[in-house]
């Protein structure tokens, strides 16, 4: 396979980026302290031997938890392989596994995503569908923009006929607090391209659904 190296910067062209935020980013100290002030408020004592690393734990978690803002989708999706023996089917990578924060309440939504497309210039290494997943997911979101998202993305990188995104999660802010209905999953959709089709939706759908496959 030839990969082809585009130079559009496509995240970049779909939105401002939060770049303008990172030279207000707080200092590491000014994070631990945000925490004591929450545990504080929470009306724990962050002095005590149990809480004493809390605040430098949670500043490490926060990092790895939101590592998304830090990282380029458009560098991920920047090489497509054009030579795939004319290859003109779905593609789909279903069952990606992923955890968000909801940007409400700040608590997790656990989750997996299925992602469809139909090549028209090329094709992406599989791997890549995931880590775009990651991307988006790994900041605060709603599960709608993150849907929105991951189909923006993928059809604005490698063109192609067609891009459909299914998710499906449960959210914790859902069952951990409010009406506490545990056990619930919200799915959304969205499509580009030929998945504006009904029948092509349901060829998706049925595939991802499929257990033959």
């Amino acid at each position: 396979m030839i990969p082809v190296v585009k130079s559009l910067s496509v995240e970049r062209a779909l939105s401002p980026s939060a770049d303008k935020f990172l030279d207000r980013r707080p200092t590491q100290e000014e994070a631990e302290e945000a925490v004591r002030t929450l545990l504080l408020w929470a009306g724990d004592d962050p002095s005590r031997e149990g809480l004493l690393e809390t605040p430098q734990r949670v500043a490490k978690a926060y990092k790895e938890f939101y590592r998304g803002y830090s990282e380029n989708p458009d560098e991920i999706l920047d090489r497509v392989f054009e030579e795939v023996d004319n290859y003109q089917d779905m593609v789909l990578v279903r069952d990606i596994p992923f955890h968000s924060h909801c940007e409400h309440h700040m608590v997790p939504f656990v989750g997996k995503a299925h992602i469809g497309y139909y090549p028209a210039k090329g094709v992406v290494g599989l791997s890549k569908l995931a880590r775009i997943v990651d991307v988006y997911a790994r900041r605060l979101q709603t599960q709608e923009a993150m849907t929105a998202q991951i189909a923006r993305i993928i059809d604005k990188a490698l063109e192609p006929r067609g891009v459909a995104v299914l998710v499906e999660a449960e959210h914790m802010c859902m069952s951990m607090r409010g009406v506490l209905k545990q056990g619930s999953s919200t799915l959304t959709t969205q499509y580009t391209g030929v998945f504006k089709d009904p029948a092509e939706q349901v060829r998706f759908f049925t595939m991802v659904k499929s257990p033959g496959l």
